[in-house]
């Protein structure tokens, strides 16, 4: 692929020689490795069928976002101050990871962000600025302000170190349990998904998307980064407009293979993860089980990520 500079998201400038490697994601591993946790690996059998949860929402700040925050921060000096934009998740992780880190930290958000996502991104020590009405809305403001000097921009999904450090979670599984045959991860902007494909070698995989809020799924059919609609109940989490760069060019090979479900089957897969196992996630986590489920993941021993756990959902 002919190295050029890409304006991703948000405005984000991506230079695909940054094109991160599965040696990134091990040394992403090491370095965060003092500040996130390592979480749970659940073999379970359901329907009849052996199945393994990576209990991802077990993790500081509630997602795996950590660990690219963290991993980000990492790199290079540290910044006086960072800002970034999210639609929630990201923000908690590097509200956290800057406070861990010690970087004071602003994070803007969509005026319609869930609020028991602003709460804890204020709970974590960061100011929290509500701004238009979509993630890319928001992330616009955030690279204005972030031209203050001594400012770092940290993108949700779209930087190497971020992609290498979410990558860290699939590293986690293959290690414990190499004969994992694909894993199973839902996908925003793509930067789990990139970093598992990575860390997981020639498995698969399966990249699940709400019906109607697909941004990988439309940027394969279209051979590049496409904006979409985003209507979703889990467009909170998965509400990226369009595929990152960098995660469309990690992912764009027959070993990523997009599955859609409706929100239907992401509500009834959540409830069903409470019933069954007393897992209490948020909507977008329960996606990879929604395709389970639903029998649209044809793999021996699946490894199912929960990926985040940051929700008011009370289950009755």
């Amino acid at each position: 692929m002919e190295a050029r500079p890409a304006r991703g998201q948000g405005g984000s400038m991506t230079n695909l020689t940054d094109i991160p490697t599965v040696a990134d994601v091990h040394s992403a591993a090491l370095a965060i490795r003092p500040y996130v946790r390592r979480t749970p690996l659940l073999p379970v059998e359901v329907d009849g069928r052996p199945l393994l949860i990576k209990l991802e929402h077990l993790q500081r700040s509630g997602s795996f976002k950590l660990r690219g925050a963290v991993s980000a921060l990492l790199c290079g000096p540290r910044p006086a101050r960072v800002v970034t934009a999210s639609g929630g998740n990201h923000g908690l992780g590097v509200a956290t990871a800057a406070a861990l880190l010690g970087v004071p930290a602003t994070v803007f958000v969509p005026r319609g962000v869930p609020e028991g996502k602003a709460r804890r991104i204020e709970a974590a020590g960061a100011s929290l600025i509500r701004h238009g009405d979509t993630y890319a809305e928001a992330a616009a403001e955030a690279r204005e302000a972030a031209t203050a000097p001594g400012t770092r921009y940290l993108h949700a999904y779209d930087e190497p170190a971020v992609i290498a450090g979410q990558g860290t979670v699939a590293a986690e599984v293959i290690a414990e349990v190499p004969e994992t045959d694909a894993v199973v991860v839902a996908v925003g902007g793509g930067g789990l998904a990139a970093g598992t494909a990575l860390a997981i070698g020639g498995r698969t995989t399966f990249a699940v998307e709400p019906r109607n809020c697909c941004s990988l799924r439309e940027a394969l059919r279209a051979g590049e980064p496409v904006d979409v609609a985003v209507d979703s109940v889990a467009a909170s989490a998965l509400g990226a407009t369009r595929a990152g760069t960098l995660a469309f060019a990690v992912l764009n090979t027959p070993r990523t293979v997009p599955v859609l479900v409706d929100d239907d089957e992401i509500l009834a897969a959540r409830d069903r993860l409470w019933e069954e196992f007393r897992l209490a996630v948020e909507p977008a986590a329960a996606a990879p089980f929604a395709a389970w489920l639903a029998g649209r993941i044809p793999a021996e021993l699946p490894c199912l990520v929960l990926c985040g756990a940051n929700t008011d959902w009370a289950p009755e």
